[in-house]
C-alpha cells in the first residue's frame, strides 16, 4: 500500500483528498496545510488521515511514500524539490514549476533518488482527450492544418500568476500530446485591464513542425465558460467541448478536396478544382470517468511498476518551456520566440 500526502487544501486539494482516498493499492495517509481552520474542516471527511501544519513532520513519517502537492504555482517548486530530496515520488499540480531551470533541479533529483515525478497535467487523463489522439494517431483527421483553443470564464483571478500560467498549460498540454513534438516557436500578446503587472487575456501562437500552427486564447475576463478545442485536418474536423455535457467529442466529415485531371500536381487554376465536402457529424460515446482519479490511479501505477507517468517531469519541462517563450514573447512586442528545449 503506498502511503499519500497532500500538500494543499484549498481551490483543488479536496477533489484530490477525495480521489487519492479511493485509489486502488494506495491510502491517503497525511494531509498538510498551513491554514488550520481549512485544514480541520477536510479532517472531518477523512478521519484515518493524519494531519499537520508541517511539512517537515509529514516527510519524516514512516508511512508516507508519496506526495501530492497542490498549492499556489510559485511554492510548487520549493516543496516538491524538499519531498523528493526526502525521498518521497512527487506529483505537482500545472505548472510544474516557474522555469526550466527550476524543472531541471526537480528531474535530476527525482532520477538521481530514483523517484517518480510527475505532474498533474489532468486533461490528458480525460477520455475525450485520449479520444482525439486515437484519432490523430489513427490518421482519421488526415494532415493536421491547425488547431485551436478557447479557454475563458469570469473568474477565479489569481494573484500570484497571470491568466496564462494559471490557464493555458491545459491547453499547451493537449497540443504537445496530440501532435507528439513541442512547438518550434511562440508568439504571445498579453492583456492586462485588472491587476497591474498580471495579463488578464493572452492570445497565443504556436507553431509546429509538419506546418501545423495552434492557437490558444485563455482569459478569466470573460462573459460565459467556454472550454473549446477544435482540429481542422485535411480529412476530418473535430471539435472538444469540454462544457457539453452530451456531445463532448463531434467529428465533422467536412474538409475541401482538390479534384484535378491528372496525377501530376496542377500547374494552373484551369486543371483542378476544389470541391467542399460536407459530411456526416459523428457523436461517439465518451466514458464518463472523472480524469483526476484516472490521474491519481496512473500515479499510484507509476510507482508499483516502476514505470515512467505520461506527464512525467520531463513533460512538464516541455509546458513550462512554452510558458517561458510566450512571457518573453509578451515582453518584447509578440515577436515570435524560439522554444529551444
Amino acid at each position: 500500500m503506498i502511503g499519500f500526502g497532500l500538500v494543499g487544501v484549498g481551490y483543488w486539494g479536496p477533489n484530490l483528498a477525495r480521489n487519492l482516498n479511493n485509489t486502488e493499492n494506495a491510502r491517503l495517509t497525511w494531509i498538510c496545510d498551513s491554514n488550520e481552520k481549512a485544514l480541520a474542516k477536510i479532517a472531518s471527511s477523512y478521519p484515518k488521515a493524519k494531519t499537520t501544519v508541517s511539512l517537515d513532520e509529514m516527510l519524516a513519517a514512516p508511512d508516507l511514500d508519496a506526495v501530492v502537492i497542490a498549492t499556489p504555482a510559485r511554492s510548487h517548486f520549493e516543496l516538491a524539490r524538499k519531498c523528493l530530496k526526502a525521498g518521497k515520488h512527487a506529483l505537482v499540480e500545472k505548472p510544474l514549476a516557474m522555469s526550466t531551470a527550476e524543472c531541471d533541479e526537480l528531474i535530476d533529483i527525482a532520477a538521481d533518488k530514483g523517484l517518480k515525478l510527475m505532474v498533474g497535467h489532468t486533461f490528458l487523463y480525460s477520455p475525450p482527450v485520449l479520444r482525439l489522439k486515437e484519432l490523430v494517431d489513427a490518421g482519421e483527421i488526415g494532415d493536421i492544418y491547425y488547431a485551436y483553443s478557447t479557454r475563458v470564464n469570469l473568474g477565479q483571478i489569481r494573484k500570484d500568476v497571470n491568466a496564462m500560467w494559471n490557464l493555458a498549460p491545459h491547453d499547451i498540454a493537449i497540443f504537445l500530446y496530440l501532435f507528439g513534438v513541442p512547438p518550434i516557436s511562440v508568439s504571445a500578446k498579453g492583456i492586462t485591464r485588472i491587476q497591474p503587472g498580471i495579463e488578464d487575456v493572452v492570445f497565443m501562437y504556436l507553431d509546429f513542425p509538419d506546418n501545423i500552427t495552434a492557437h490558444v486564447h485563455v482569459s478569466w475576463l470573460d462573459p460565459g465558460k467556454i472550454r473549446k478545442l477544435t482540429l481542422v485536418g485535411s480529412k476530418k474536423m473535430v471539435i472538444y467541448d469540454d462544457v457539453d455535457a452530451e456531445a463532448k467529442i463531434q467529428i465533422f466529415d467536412k474538409g475541401v478536396t482538390k479534384v484535378g485531371n491528372g496525377a501530376e500536381p496542377f500547374s494552373s487554376f484551369g486543371e483542378f478544382q476544389l470541391l467542399l465536402r460536407a459530411g456526416d457529424v459523428l457523436i461517439p460515446k465518451i466514458p464518463a470517468t472523472e480524469p483526476l482519479k484516472t490521474e491519481c490511479q496512473h500515479f499510484a501505477d507509476s510507482i508499483i511498476a516502476d514505470e515512467s507517468p505520461l506527464t512525467d517531469g520531463i513533460h512538464g519541462r516541455q509546458v513550462v518551456r512554452v510558458l517561458e517563450a510566450a512571457g518573453e514573447s509578451m515582453a518584447n512586442g509578440s515577436c515570435p520566440v524560439e522554444v529551444k528545449l
